[in-house]
């Protein structure tokens, strides 16, 4: 089979060599891998350099493909390719080029030769296939990269940061800590079981905490919390959801009001259930809280921040919004049954949903961490809310299904209880007012953009 060629460029609003240091950072891999590509790092050794080598294991329904590649080439801040060793091409050649343009300007060149298995049958079959999977997976590399690279040139007179982490592995911080590792800050994470290189230990239960991982940190982010989706909830589920934000958010900030060097910033997370449901009012960080379970848990795991914000450490409470990402969350939840075209509105439809995507959730910690303007209550939400009707018409349209199955609220509240109310039939159509004051620019702030974009769908 004859060579296949694929090129794809972009100008990244940064020099050639703050492009190519970008890539050679911790983290750069995960950043570039599209989030609706179930791929998996198992090894990744050498950075850029000749002879470094990165392998990829990723999953199609049941089938398990490893993919292994070898840099060469490496002439930064210019140029380094990328060879298969063994993998599903028959060949596969990328070489990532940057090219000068201005002092703050370059542009990136992706270009690949390949091959596929077979012969004139192989191209026939999947040809076409496999160009399109190619152009959405660039289009997604060269806009995060362009995005990311914005991103820390705004801050760029700032001097690195060492970042403390909570809440790591889950679906914001596994994304986080790629974002603050590209950008030359420096990452622990705080994590509850024996801790790692890179890692500290803490104990929730028995109020134990790594003080010298805290000392040694300019910034902490705590994600850290029991899932409030995962299982029905009964006495003992909310229990669990409440202690573990609270006594978890407590025993941080306690420690931290305790330290001879305090970090300068804590960024905790909180949720948009703090304004209960509110019909079609529209809700900024000056709105009162609301009723409900869920905006108790948050009135409560917000004021357990207050011993930081006593000691002097500017506290930013992250009300996140809906998170869309097709790795977990509602969003990953609701793919299947739509896809197969048993989605549908929830109840009325009329119920707003304040969502955002996972790119600008990170976006706007980064944002918090940076920005000393920020404090109190953010909401972390895209500036266009829309209505469930509006989302389920948008993400059928996106996935080119139909959207023809209601789901009635009783039968909601008969499958999930009490967590329907809260999650699924309360209605919060909210503002991101302080983010939006303080210039955050959302890589995201329409729907069916960000759907687009996370689902690899033109």
């Amino acid at each position: 089979m004859t060579t296949q060629h694929f090129e794809r460029q972009i100008e990244l609003p940064v020099s050639a060599a703050a492009a190519f240091a970008w890539h050679e950072r911790p983290g750069a891999l995960e950043r570039l891998i599209p989030p609706w590509e179930n791929v998996r790092i198992v090894r990744a050794t050498g950075g850029l350099q000749d002879g470094a080598q990165v392998e990829l294991v990723a999953r199609l329904g049941p089938l398990r493909v490893r993919w292994r590649a070898e840099h060469y080439g490496y002439d930064p801040p210019l140029v380094f390719r990328d060879s298969q060793r063994s993998g599903p091409f028959a060949r596969w050649e990328h070489t990532h080029r940057f090219t000068p343009l201005a002092a703050q300007t370059c542009r990136l060149t992706d270009h690949v030769e390949y091959k596929l298995h077979g012969h004139w049958w192989g191209q026939m079959l999947g040809g076409g296939i496999v160009h399109n999977q190619l152009e959405q997976m660039f289009a997604y590399r060269q806009q995060t990269t362009a995005a990311d690279l914005a991103a820390h040139a705004r801050y760029a007179e700032r001097i690195p940061m060492q970042v403390l982490v909570s809440g790591s592995t889950g679906l914001v911080g596994s994304a986080l800590c790629p974002l603050l590792t590209t950008g030359g800050h420096q990452v622990t994470k705080l994590v509850r079981g024996e801790p790692k290189p890179g890692e500290a230990h803490w104990d929730i239960q028995a109020r134990e905490i790594d003080a010298e991982a805290l000392s040694a940190a300019d910034a902490v982010v705590h994600l850290a919390g029991e899932s409030i989706a995962a299982g029905r909830w009964n006495t003992a589920k909310k229990a669990r959801i409440l202690n573990s934000r609270v006594e978890g958010t407590r025993l941080l900030c306690e420690a931290l009001a305790k330290l001879t060097r305090p970090p300068q910033v804590l960024v905790c997370a909180s949720a948009i259930g703090y304004y209960g449901s509110r019909g079609d009012e529209w809700l900024d960080e000056s709105s009162a809280p609301g009723d409900g379970f869920l905006a108790d848990v948050c009135r409560q795991w917000e004021n357990a921040t207050r011993p930081a914000s006593d000691a002097g450490i500017r506290v930013v409470n992250a009300r996140f919004g809906v998170i869309l990402s097709p790795r977990g969350g509602a969003l990953a939840q609701m793919l299947f049954p739509f896809k197969t075209g048993g989605g549908g509105v929830i109840s009325s439809g009329k119920q707003f949903w304040s969502w955002i995507s996972l790119d600008d959730v990170v976006g706007a910690i980064h944002h918090a961490l940076l920005n000393e303007n920020l404090h109190g209550p953010v909401n972390v939400v895209a500036p266009n809310p829309v209505t469930n009707t509006e989302f389920t018409k948008t993400l059928g349209k996106v996935l080119r299904r139909p959207t023809i199955f209601p789901l009635p609220a009783f039968v909601a509240r008969l499958v999930l209880g009490e967590m329907a109310n809260e999650l699924l039939l309360a209605s919060q159509r909210v503002r991101p007012r302080k983010l939006t004051e303080t210039n955050y620019e959302f890589r995201h702030p329409e729907l069916e953009t960000a759907l687009r974009a996370m689902l690899g769908r033109r």
